[in-house]
């Protein structure tokens, strides 16, 4: 089953780097829910560790809601993985093999050290991204990207 936690944190992330260039000053998790096609409760669930790491402030209150806790240029891509996948392995080795013969015996740390190695790497990406140079990709994408254009008839 694929885990959407962080695709998800990185959007709601980005969105509140967009709302801060637009002059927004806070954005509640039914705003964020909308942008992101998702259930608010869903955007709530991902907020309480990224507020609880800082990476966001949350206000309470009728004009209440959420902003970056830090500057974008300051929040790596690796902070908002680690926070909402709270230390989970990206892979697990199957622990149930019986072992009957070289590949079987072995498979198990075999499996865990590669799995630690590709883990290890995705983190170094991560970590050499921040959320500003992401919302600056984001920018530069769409500005590429070509001109909507009316149906052909």
């Amino acid at each position: 089953m694929t885990d959407l936690r962080f695709p998800t944190a990185l959007q709601m992330m980005l969105g509140l780097v967009l709302a801060e260039r637009e002059g927004v000053a806070t954005m509640s998790s039914s705003e964020l829910a909308q942008g992101l096609g998702a259930n608010p409760s869903l955007v709530r669930k991902l907020l309480v560790p990224l507020v609880r790491a800082g990476l966001v402030e949350s206000f309470m209150g009728k004009s209440g809601g959420v902003r970056l806790g830090r500057p974008a240029g300051e929040i790596t891509l690796r902070d908002i993985y680690c926070c909402v996948t709270d230390g989970k392995k990206l892979w697990s080795a199957r622990s149930d093999v019986p072992h009957r013969c070289l590949v079987s015996s072995n498979i198990e740390r075999f499996f865990e050290g590669l799995a630690d190695e590709a883990e290890q790497a995705m983190l170094d990406t991560l970590g050499r991204r921040t959320l500003e140079q992401s919302f600056a990709e984001l920018r530069a994408m769409d500005k590429a990207r070509p001109a909507k254009r009316g149906p052909h008839w």
